[in-house]
């Protein structure tokens, strides 16, 4: 039971210490961060859908020529 108390309070101490260097040690203020969080957040959702249209529109026209080439009885 020590050695997890132990370790409970590394990583406590571990995270509280690295988030102060990254709040000290950044080079934006923290508007600026939120801003280009917020950005990049967004230009991912825009690629991952702009991806899954692209795949959507590939999925429906290889559905469609499946279709096609089925013979009816």
């Amino acid at each position: 039971m020590r050695n997890f108390f132990r370790f409970i309070f590394g990583v406590i101490t571990g995270a509280f210490i690295g988030s102060a260097l990254v709040v000290l040690l950044t080079p934006y203020s923290g508007g600026d961060l939120r801003r280009q969080l917020i950005s990049r957040i967004f230009s991912i959702r825009d690629d991952i859908q702009q991806a899954a249209l692209a795949k959507r529109v590939e999925l429906e026209n290889e559905l469609a020529n499946l279709r096609k080439n089925i013979p009816i009885e």
